[in-house]
Protein backbone atom coordinates (compact mmCIF):
# COMPACT_ATOMS: atom_id res chain seq x y z
CA UNK A 1 0.00 0.00 0.00
CA UNK A 2 1.20 3.50 -0.89
CA UNK A 3 0.24 6.86 0.68
CA UNK A 4 -2.53 8.82 -1.01
CA UNK A 5 -1.67 10.88 -4.07
CA UNK A 6 -2.18 14.56 -3.20
CA UNK A 7 -3.48 16.71 -6.05
CA UNK A 8 -4.17 20.12 -4.45
CA UNK A 9 -3.43 21.93 -1.20
CA UNK A 10 -4.60 25.05 0.60
CA UNK A 11 -4.70 26.32 4.17
CA UNK A 12 -6.85 28.73 6.16
CA UNK A 13 -7.33 29.52 9.85
CA UNK A 14 -4.92 26.81 10.96
CA UNK A 15 -6.50 24.07 8.82
CA UNK A 16 -4.62 22.39 5.97
CA UNK A 17 -6.91 21.05 3.21
CA UNK A 18 -5.45 18.49 0.79
CA UNK A 19 -7.30 16.86 -2.10
CA UNK A 20 -6.13 13.32 -2.78
CA UNK A 21 -6.88 10.16 -4.67
CA UNK A 22 -6.53 6.53 -3.66
CA UNK A 23 -6.66 4.63 -6.92
CA UNK A 24 -9.33 6.52 -8.85
CA UNK A 25 -11.37 7.50 -5.76
CA UNK A 26 -11.20 11.22 -4.88
CA UNK A 27 -11.12 12.42 -1.30
CA UNK A 28 -10.12 15.32 0.91
CA UNK A 29 -7.99 15.34 4.05
CA UNK A 30 -8.16 18.17 6.59
CA UNK A 31 -5.32 18.45 9.12
CA UNK A 32 -3.90 20.94 11.61
CA UNK A 33 -1.45 23.27 9.86
CA UNK A 34 2.12 22.32 10.68
CA UNK A 35 1.12 19.22 12.66
CA UNK A 36 4.25 17.36 13.70
CA UNK A 37 2.89 14.79 16.12
CA UNK A 38 0.52 11.98 15.31
CA UNK A 39 -3.17 12.61 15.90
CA UNK A 40 -6.42 10.60 15.63
CA UNK A 41 -8.17 10.25 12.28
CA UNK A 42 -11.92 10.67 11.79
CA UNK A 43 -13.35 9.22 8.59
CA UNK A 44 -16.56 10.92 7.48
CA UNK A 45 -19.14 10.06 4.80
CA UNK A 46 -21.48 12.62 3.28
CA UNK A 47 -25.23 12.43 2.77
CA UNK A 48 -27.08 11.46 -0.39
CA UNK A 49 -26.84 13.93 -3.25
CA UNK A 50 -23.92 15.78 -1.60
CA UNK A 51 -20.15 15.56 -1.94
CA UNK A 52 -16.92 15.43 0.05
CA UNK A 53 -16.65 19.22 0.50
CA UNK A 54 -20.32 19.89 1.22
CA UNK A 55 -20.62 22.57 3.95
CA UNK A 56 -21.73 19.91 6.43
CA UNK A 57 -18.47 18.04 5.83
CA UNK A 58 -16.16 21.05 5.86
CA UNK A 59 -17.91 22.49 8.92
CA UNK A 60 -17.57 19.28 10.90
CA UNK A 61 -13.96 18.94 9.81
CA UNK A 62 -13.21 22.49 10.97
CA UNK A 63 -14.55 21.65 14.43
CA UNK A 64 -12.55 18.43 14.69
CA UNK A 65 -9.30 19.91 13.37
CA UNK A 66 -9.38 23.27 15.16
CA UNK A 67 -11.08 22.04 18.32
CA UNK A 68 -9.32 18.72 18.81
CA UNK A 69 -6.25 18.66 16.56
CA UNK A 70 -7.58 15.63 14.66
CA UNK A 71 -7.24 14.65 11.00
CA UNK A 72 -10.48 14.28 9.01
CA UNK A 73 -10.95 12.50 5.67
CA UNK A 74 -13.98 12.23 3.38
CA UNK A 75 -14.43 10.39 0.08
CA UNK A 76 -16.86 11.20 -2.69
CA UNK A 77 -19.39 8.37 -2.61
CA UNK A 78 -19.91 6.41 -5.84
CA UNK A 79 -21.91 8.51 -8.30
CA UNK A 80 -21.41 11.67 -6.23
CA UNK A 81 -19.14 14.71 -6.31
CA UNK A 82 -16.30 14.27 -8.78
CA UNK A 83 -17.26 10.69 -9.59
CA UNK A 84 -19.34 9.96 -12.71
CA UNK A 85 -22.80 8.49 -12.44
CA UNK A 86 -23.42 5.07 -13.93
CA UNK A 87 -26.57 3.99 -15.72
CA UNK A 88 -27.59 2.28 -12.46
CA UNK A 89 -27.15 5.54 -10.56
CA UNK A 90 -29.28 7.42 -13.07
CA UNK A 91 -32.04 4.80 -12.95
CA UNK A 92 -32.21 4.81 -9.16
CA UNK A 93 -32.22 8.60 -8.95
CA UNK A 94 -34.99 8.78 -11.54
CA UNK A 95 -37.02 6.26 -9.54
CA UNK A 96 -36.52 8.31 -6.36
CA UNK A 97 -37.77 11.46 -8.09
CA UNK A 98 -40.74 9.54 -9.52
CA UNK A 99 -41.71 8.20 -6.08
CA UNK A 100 -41.33 11.66 -4.56
CA UNK A 101 -43.50 13.29 -7.24
CA UNK A 102 -46.15 10.61 -6.81
CA UNK A 103 -46.22 11.03 -3.04
CA UNK A 104 -44.99 7.47 -2.50
CA UNK A 105 -42.61 6.45 0.31
CA UNK A 106 -38.99 7.17 -0.58
CA UNK A 107 -37.55 4.65 1.87
CA UNK A 108 -37.66 1.52 -0.32
CA UNK A 109 -35.75 3.27 -3.12
CA UNK A 110 -33.22 4.96 -0.83
CA UNK A 111 -32.54 1.79 1.16
CA UNK A 112 -31.97 -0.26 -2.00
CA UNK A 113 -29.77 2.34 -3.67
CA UNK A 114 -27.75 3.10 -0.54
CA UNK A 115 -27.07 -0.60 -0.01
CA UNK A 116 -25.69 -0.75 -3.54
CA UNK A 117 -23.47 2.29 -2.93
CA UNK A 118 -22.23 0.90 0.39
CA UNK A 119 -21.08 -2.34 -1.24
CA UNK A 120 -18.75 -0.22 -3.39
CA UNK A 121 -17.81 2.42 -0.81
CA UNK A 122 -16.90 0.17 2.14
CA UNK A 123 -13.84 -1.41 0.48
CA UNK A 124 -12.87 2.04 -0.81
CA UNK A 125 -12.89 3.43 2.72
CA UNK A 126 -10.81 0.51 3.97
CA UNK A 127 -8.26 1.03 1.20
CA UNK A 128 -8.19 4.76 1.98
CA UNK A 129 -7.60 4.04 5.65
CA UNK A 130 -4.68 1.78 4.68
CA UNK A 131 -3.23 4.59 2.55
CA UNK A 132 -3.75 7.39 5.09
CA UNK A 133 -2.09 5.35 7.82
CA UNK A 134 1.07 5.38 5.68
CA UNK A 135 1.34 9.12 6.39
CA UNK A 136 3.72 9.82 9.30
CA UNK A 137 1.30 12.31 10.90
CA UNK A 138 -1.38 9.60 11.13
CA UNK A 139 0.41 6.26 11.40
CA UNK A 140 -0.96 2.80 12.10
CA UNK A 141 -1.22 2.97 15.88
CA UNK A 142 -3.55 5.93 16.38
CA UNK A 143 -7.32 5.82 17.01
CA UNK A 144 -9.79 6.00 14.14
CA UNK A 145 -13.40 7.15 14.29
CA UNK A 146 -16.28 7.35 11.83
CA UNK A 147 -18.97 10.03 11.41
CA UNK A 148 -21.78 9.70 8.90
CA UNK A 149 -25.50 10.59 8.94
CA UNK A 150 -28.21 9.54 6.46
CA UNK A 151 -26.40 7.90 3.51
CA UNK A 152 -23.26 8.20 5.60
CA UNK A 153 -24.85 5.75 8.03
CA UNK A 154 -25.69 3.36 5.18
CA UNK A 155 -21.95 3.29 4.44
CA UNK A 156 -20.79 3.57 8.04
CA UNK A 157 -22.69 0.68 9.62
CA UNK A 158 -21.30 -2.05 7.32
CA UNK A 159 -17.86 -0.40 7.47
CA UNK A 160 -17.69 -0.19 11.27
CA UNK A 161 -19.08 -3.73 11.52
CA UNK A 162 -16.05 -5.20 9.72
CA UNK A 163 -13.26 -2.66 10.35
CA UNK A 164 -11.56 -3.25 13.73
CA UNK A 165 -9.47 -0.08 13.45
CA UNK A 166 -12.60 2.07 13.93
CA UNK A 167 -13.25 2.31 17.66
CA UNK A 168 -16.01 4.96 17.96
CA UNK A 169 -18.72 6.21 15.60
CA UNK A 170 -21.44 8.84 15.20
CA UNK A 171 -24.36 7.61 13.08
CA UNK A 172 -28.08 8.14 12.59
CA UNK A 173 -31.12 8.92 10.48
CA UNK A 174 -31.49 5.77 8.41
CA UNK A 175 -33.85 2.85 8.02
CA UNK A 176 -33.05 -0.44 9.79
CA UNK A 177 -34.01 -2.73 6.88
CA UNK A 178 -30.55 -3.85 5.73
CA UNK A 179 -28.49 -2.29 8.53
CA UNK A 180 -29.91 -3.84 11.70
CA UNK A 181 -28.21 -7.21 11.24
CA UNK A 182 -24.87 -5.50 10.62
CA UNK A 183 -25.43 -3.19 13.61
CA UNK A 184 -25.70 -6.26 15.84
CA UNK A 185 -21.99 -6.89 15.15
CA UNK A 186 -20.93 -3.42 16.33
CA UNK A 187 -19.71 -3.10 19.92
CA UNK A 188 -17.75 0.18 19.84
CA UNK A 189 -19.17 3.35 21.46
CA UNK A 190 -21.94 4.91 19.37
CA UNK A 191 -23.68 8.28 19.33
CA UNK A 192 -26.90 8.05 17.30
CA UNK A 193 -29.03 10.92 15.95
CA UNK A 194 -32.77 10.61 15.35
CA UNK A 195 -35.31 13.21 14.24
CA UNK A 196 -38.60 12.65 16.08
CA UNK A 197 -40.74 14.14 13.29
CA UNK A 198 -38.84 12.66 10.34
CA UNK A 199 -41.22 12.53 7.39
CA UNK A 200 -39.40 9.58 5.81
CA UNK A 201 -38.08 7.43 8.68
CA UNK A 202 -40.66 6.56 11.34
CA UNK A 203 -39.80 6.76 15.02
CA UNK A 204 -40.16 3.00 15.26
CA UNK A 205 -37.70 2.48 12.40
CA UNK A 206 -35.15 4.86 13.87
CA UNK A 207 -35.41 3.30 17.31
CA UNK A 208 -35.12 -0.20 15.83
CA UNK A 209 -31.78 0.63 14.25
CA UNK A 210 -30.48 2.23 17.45
CA UNK A 211 -31.60 -0.77 19.47
CA UNK A 212 -29.79 -3.18 17.13
CA UNK A 213 -26.29 -1.95 18.05
CA UNK A 214 -24.55 -4.31 20.47
CA UNK A 215 -22.48 -1.50 21.97
CA UNK A 216 -22.38 -1.29 25.75
CA UNK A 217 -21.94 2.47 25.38
CA UNK A 218 -24.47 4.00 23.00
CA UNK A 219 -26.27 7.33 23.29
CA UNK A 220 -29.52 8.23 21.53
CA UNK A 221 -29.89 11.91 20.61
CA UNK A 222 -33.51 12.68 19.71
CA UNK A 223 -34.62 16.09 18.49
CA UNK A 224 -37.91 17.41 17.23
CA UNK A 225 -38.06 18.36 13.57
CA UNK A 226 -38.04 16.81 10.13
CA UNK A 227 -35.48 14.78 8.23
CA UNK A 228 -33.35 17.77 7.19
CA UNK A 229 -33.67 19.65 10.48
CA UNK A 230 -30.97 17.97 12.56
CA UNK A 231 -29.83 20.76 14.92
CA UNK A 232 -26.38 22.15 14.30
CA UNK A 233 -25.51 21.69 17.98
CA UNK A 234 -25.44 17.93 17.37
CA UNK A 235 -22.20 18.52 15.49
CA UNK A 236 -20.71 20.02 18.65
CA UNK A 237 -21.93 16.99 20.59
CA UNK A 238 -20.22 14.67 18.11
CA UNK A 239 -16.95 16.60 18.50
CA UNK A 240 -17.17 16.20 22.28
CA UNK A 241 -17.91 12.47 21.79
CA UNK A 242 -14.73 11.94 19.77
CA UNK A 243 -12.68 14.17 22.08
CA UNK A 244 -13.86 12.13 25.06
CA UNK A 245 -12.79 8.84 23.46
CA UNK A 246 -9.67 9.94 21.61
CA UNK A 247 -8.40 12.88 23.65
CA UNK A 248 -8.13 16.41 22.33
CA UNK A 249 -9.40 19.72 23.57
CA UNK A 250 -12.94 19.21 22.29
CA UNK A 251 -13.40 22.94 21.93
CA UNK A 252 -16.87 23.76 20.63
CA UNK A 253 -16.69 26.32 17.83
CA UNK A 254 -19.45 28.79 17.00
Amino acid sequence: MHPPQFTAESSSNGVLERDFTVGDVPGVLWSPTGAAERAPLILMAHGGGNHKKHPAMSGRAQRLVSGCGFHVAVLDAPGHGDRPRTAHDEAEIAELFRARAAGEPEGPVVVRYNEHLARIAVPEYRATLDALQELPEIGTDGPVGFWGINMGTAIGVPLVAIEPRITAAVLGQHWPDVLAEKAKRITVPIEFDLQWDDEHITREEGLALFDAFASKEKSLHVNSGGHKELPRFEADSAVRFFARHFGGAGTVLT
